[in-house]
């Protein structure tokens, strides 16, 4: 087996513009396969990152809403059931908006302005710098540090600002685990302050933050929630459905799959016709080894070890380049949205496998198809 394994590698690796033209291909495919993926990923991390960063275990919304970005407005009542529950620890009103910003150099910026629950604050982002209570100041607001800072022309501490023909004025400084999606900047304020701040129709509460007493009560507090004709979902279901909404009713998981498998057919026609081309340059070596006694099982593990090695070789590389890209282009744009997981990893992998084994059966077919006797008389 060992003898096998050396000589079908000395066979490849010697025709080095085959070999070189073979493994560009497959880096190619896989270094386009894994960015498109990447960036798919990141963009849905980041479209449920206000979910995510506020961390409710159960959300309860409008059925008709899909994303935070376009909240329906609940009217009061439903918080108040909500409280009534048994098993409910506890429920706050929380307040999705946006608003223009108006600077000091005179421009304006659109912001995203998130309202905490005034007695509890729940949902509250960690501080860099400031205090939690100054947010009960007047006018005040937390600003994120986050890729979109800058766009407020970096604010300090003490900082004021123009919103909506009110003055606002920076307290805190804070730290979020995800950017927004959109470029958009975000603030932290009040409920009452936000509502009275942002016109906004007769009903204000973008969701109710509902904390069960334990997982146990959660079926019971959605099957309430549903009789009052209202959704409450968990963390992990309302972070589905708005990944679902951008999968399957925006071009954007579309496109992405258009371009995952243009990359992959790219790499299959590479690699099957350049190692197709390579067995054919080499039948006479094979008919040589087949001529001095070498089995047909034998010559097919030689040619499954050259196509194993070559796009094992490409998927190392091709990860490896994607992976650069993705850090050089986060260190240049710090809002660049992508991420590297296993599922796109091993997405990437079965694609290759399915590359090599396509390379190897093309191949196969002519080489056990060869008699030795041809390649002596030529």
């Amino acid at each position: 087996m060992g003898g096998i394994f050396k000589l079908a590698l000395k066979l490849l690796i010697n025709d080095r513009g085959k070999f070189f033209a073979l493994l560009t291909g497959i880096t190619f495919a896989v270094f386009l396969m894994v960015m498109m993926m990447s960036m798919f990923s990141g963009i849905l991390l980041r479209a449920s990152s206000s979910v995510e960063n506020v961390g409710a275990q159960i959300w309860v919304l409008d059925p008709a809403v899909n994303n935070v970005s376009s909240s329906i407005p609940m009217p009061d009542y439903v918080l108040d059931f909500a409280k009534s529950i048994n098993g409910v620890k506890h429920a706050e009103p929380i307040y999705f908006g946006g608003a223009m910003v108006k600077l000091h150099d005179g421009t304006y910026q659109g912001v995203n302005v998130i309202g905490l629950d005034d007695a509890t604050l729940f949902g509250r982002p960690f501080l860099l710098q400031g205090k939690i209570e100054d947010i009960f100041a007047e006018n005040g607001f937390l600003v994120v540090k986050d890729a979109e800072y800058d766009k407020l022309e970096n604010p300090e501490m003490g900082t004021e600002f123009e919103i909506n023909d009110h003055r606002g004025r920076i307290v805190g400084i804070a730290q979020v685990p995800q950017s927004g999606l959109f470029g958009v900047p975000t603030l932290y304020t009040t409920y009452n302050r936000a509502r009275t701040y942002i016109p906004s129709s007769r009903f204000t509460m973008s969701f109710v933050l509902v904390e069960p007493k334990s997982a146990a009560d959660i079926p019971y507090i959605q099957s309430q929630i549903k009789t009052l004709g209202y959704e409450a979902l968990t963390l992990s279901q309302f972070t589905k459905k708005i990944s679902d909404f951008y999968k399957f009713k925006t071009g954007l998981g579309m496109n992405v799959l258009i371009m995952t498998v243009i990359s992959f057919i790219v790499g299959l026609s590479i690699s099957g016709q350049t190692f197709y081309s390579f067995v054919i340059e080499n039948l006479d070596k094979f008919g040589a080894l087949k001529a001095i006694g070498a089995k047909g099982r034998e010559l097919v593990m030689m040619i499954m070890i050259q196509s194993t090695f070559t796009c094992l070789l490409g998927y190392g590389i091709g990860v490896g380049l994607a992976t650069t890209a993705m850090i050089l282009a986060k260190l240049r744009m710090p809002d660049y949205a992508a991420q590297v997981t296993y599922t796109n990893l091993s997405l990437a992998f079965v694609l290759v496998v399915i590359i090599a084994i396509f390379s190897s059966y093309i191949s196969i077919r002519k080489v056990l198809q060869i008699q030795p006797f041809d390649i002596f008389r030529g």
